[in-house]
């Protein structure tokens, strides 16, 4: 190595170094981004971007995360500790590796981490990961979202193996993938576009080892850590000590239990300390473990209080988003509670919809101690439709995976947005001229639902409606739908905002309700009806400006003017 490439400058590095690698490190993992998005095959992957890319160091602490999704803050260095955890001492350059476990720091079986090392002169220098939502992982329904009561039923549970080894595909253990999904082209063009991504960052690393040195980037990358928690501490210094509780119901699991009518709710418990540059968040309290796949591993639960105190703490987003940041901040939870899965509770639906609750159950706990830094309660949903079956064009399987956006909650200074992800998600919309290209359905509305963002000073943002037509053929559909029964909750007197709903009507008329977790058919030529949540509002409705509200009625968010308002 030529020790004109390291920097002499001691513990630190010097601040123009520092900042140039830095920045580099993030835009290596934001052009692993633009690689995935450029070569995957399914629409949830090159348009919505249900995604994220990651770089870490050798211990598997995350480094640099691209423009993705919060949801995985937490949990993206859980699932790449376990890869090295297994391979470190036997991972040669070429080699990648795939695994999906939640329980071995994965977030639900759809979420499959391709992880690989990044070597420089046969050292690693750290290690790349995407995560990216497949449509199909198996299971009994099409999407993999059935309502099920064990890990096993949930799809093909992958723990670290090997996929790549020295750079040649090993054929047994793809072929071991493809035949437990029921879109296999699809799945590989998925897969080797992660793989692809991840050795974009791998070539990136390489690139700045060999123009500062080894020693000098794998410094680098600590103190890039470093600066994060910094950077958070004095955040948290400067913003109000205090403790809040809050507590919310979830509407079910999906599983209506042996003697029950309905599917039970079930509760979930926090309590948050601040006290000067740190902060506890204990959810002793919550539900124990449920039937149904509705219980989040701690670290999917970590994500969303992350998700929440990043945007309460770091409001202009200085601090980057590393493990580093995380560090002044504990989470705990007993384990066995809905919030803490053990092995083998099924986990599917909870790792959006537990890391929705927890994000904006952040806000609500700590509203009453600083009131100026959080926000109402968003949709707090992911409203996610999945459609599985003949497509009557081609005669090919299809699977379709959708997301619906929501509200955004209102905010102390503005309103919240209508129809957007919001909270934990980061994804976009798929264009219906792709949805209705790529699967046999007709999108016959899309619209703003009027009046369903709550009431306040500042008004929460509107939730959306959608049908979908199901064509010439019959389909078996699920649904994981949160709020029905636990609208938003507003903020500071702010009202919630609209809850959720879903039916199905059929060819003759008849439109009958769906439950909001599980499977069900949608035959030829059925219409599903879906109505994500609106969000909570913030502040008394008696202070709303009455041009603000005629605005509304005007852009049609609100249908009823009313008296009274301040001006």
């Amino acid at each position: 190595m030529n020790d004109s490439k390291e920097t002499a400058r001691g513990s630190a590095a010097d601040r123009v170094t520092f900042e140039v690698v830095k920045n580099s490190l993030y835009k290596a993992a934001e052009e692993m981004k633009i690689v995935l998005a450029k070569t995957a095959y399914s629409p949830i992957l090159k348009v919505a971007g249900d995604y994220s890319c990651g770089i870490f160091d050798t211990a598997g602490n995350m480094v640099a995360q691209g423009p993705d999704l919060p949801i995985h803050l937490g949990s993206m260095p859980d699932a790449v500790r376990a890869v090295i955890d297994k391979f470190a001492d036997r991972a040669v350059e070429g080699d990648v590796f795939i695994h999906n476990d939640p329980y071995f720091g994965g977030s639900h079986l759809p979420d499959v981490n391709v992880v690989t090392p990044a070597f420089y002169d046969d050292r690693i220098l750290g290690w790349t990961c995407v995560r990216a939502h497949w449509p199909d992982i198996g299971s009994a329904t099409p999407g993999s979202y059935g309502a099920v009561t064990e890990i096993y039923g949930e799809g093909l549970r992958m723990p670290p193996i090997r996929l790549y080894h020295a750079g040649q595909v090993d054929h047994n253990v793809e072929d071991l993938i493809l035949a437990n999904v029921r879109t296999p082209d699809e799945r590989l063009g998925d897969l080797r576009a992660q793989v692809a991504a991840n050795h974009r960052a791998c070539r990136r690393l390489a690139t700045l080892a060999d123009k500062y040195g080894v020693d000098s980037l794998t410094r680098i990358m600590q103190e890039v850590m470093d600066y994060s928690e910094r950077l958070m501490r004095l955040m948290l210094s400067e913003l109000p000590d205090g403790e809040g509780v809050f507590s919310d119901f979830c509407d079910g699991d999906g599983i209506i239990e042996d003697g029950e009518s309905e599917d039970a709710t079930f509760t979930i418990r926090m309590r948050v300390r601040k006290q000067g540059d740190s902060l506890e968040v204990d959810f002793s309290g919550s539900d124990p473990a449920v039937s149904g796949p509705f219980n989040a591993p701690l670290s999917v639960t970590a994500s969303g209080v992350y998700c929440s105190l990043k945007m309460i703490v770091d409001p202009n987003s200085l601090i980057p988003a590393n493990s580093g940041a995380w560090r002044p901040i504990r989470v705990s939870a007993p384990p066995g509670t809905v919030v803490n899965a053990q092995f083998p509770s099924p986990v599917v639906y909870a790792n959006h919809e537990i890391s929705h609750r927890v994000a904006d159950m952040t806000f609500g706990a700590m509203a009453d101690f600083m009131p100026e830094n959080v926000m109402a309660c968003s949709q707090g949903t992911s409203g996610i439709i999945t459609l599985g079956g003949l497509d009557p064009r081609n005669g090919q399987r299809y699977v379709s995976y959708e997301t619906i956006k929501g509200g955004l909650g209102a905010r102390p200074n503005k309103d919240g947005i209508n129809v957007v992800a919001s909270g934990i998600s980061n994804t976009m919309n798929t264009p219906i001229e792709i949805l209705e290209l790529s699967f046999p359905v007709r999108v016959d509305y899309y619209e703003i639902t009027p009046d369903s963002g709550g009431r306040g000073k500042y008004r929460g943002g509107c939730g959306a409606r959608r049908a979908w037509t199901v064509l010439d053929h019959d389909s078996r559909a699920a649904v994981c739908l949160e709020h029905t029964q636990s609208p938003p909750f507003g903020i500071r007197g702010g009202e919630a905002g609209a809850p959720a709903k879903i039916a199905l009507k059929l060819q003759d008329g008849t439109i009958r309700p769906l439950l909001t977790k599980g499977g069900f058919n949608a035959p030829k030529g059925s219409q599903i009806q879906l109505e994500v949540p609106g969000a909570g509002g913030y502040g008394d409705p008696g202070e709303r400006d009455p041009a603000a509200h005629e605005l509304d009625l005007l852009e049609g968010y609100v249908t009823v003017r009313e008296e009274g308002l301040t001006g």
